[in-house]
């Protein structure tokens, strides 16, 4: 467990280099993400209507994250020419009321319960804390319960093209247990 009684002031994390970083607390996000789609896709040959839904999909994304307390948005192409939605990362601080922070056992059970047929919902010990990890075949999801009871920080990793169980969920995994409070 960790050592905070108090909530911490920040978080680390270790993300790849290769990952382009969206900073969703910044005015320009819109023109950070549109930067790695045009990159992503230039001299591919993904046609106009790919290149504008996959566009569509993460700024979607992008946006009700935002609503709801986003922080970072991270990307990777798993697809040559970039023709296929990204690996991403959405980080989240799900900030809640003192006193009202349910226990990780208890969001568990909620979420378990919320959590459609395909979906594992478990309790696992990170170096940051007891997290509640839910993953399906391309998502997976880590509720990191921050310290001092002010609510959890929330990992939402989207694989669409090699799914949870290949080498981008290891590696998303890894990225996980490397959270660390500040």
């Amino acid at each position: 467990m960790t050592a905070f009684a108090t909530p911490p002031s920040d978080y680390r994390l270790l993300v790849p280099r290769d990952w382009f970083r969206v900073d969703l607390t910044q005015e320009r996000w819109r023109r950070q993400l549109k930067t790695f789609v045009d990159k992503e896709s230039a001299g591919s040959g993904t046609p106009p209507d790919a290149v504008r839904s996959i566009w569509a999909t993460l700024r979607n994304t992008a946006e009700r994250g935002v609503a709801q307390g986003a922080l970072e948005f991270f990307l990777k192409t798993e697809s040559p020419g970039g023709s296929a939605l990204p690996a991403s990362l959405l980080i989240s601080l799900l900030q809640i009321p003192r006193g009202l922070v349910p226990e990780p056992d208890e969001f568990l059970r909620e979420l378990a319960r919320r959590s459609g047929a395909g979906s594992e919902v478990q309790c696992v010990e990170l170096p940051a804390g007891l997290t509640v990890r839910a993953v399906t075949e391309t998502t997976m999801d880590y509720h990191v319960h921050m310290p001092g009871g002010v609510g959890y920080l929330h990992l939402a990793f989207g694989i669409p093209m090699s799914g949870t169980k290949g080498a981008m969920g290891e590696l998303c995994d890894a990225m996980a247990h490397s959270v660390r409070w500040v």
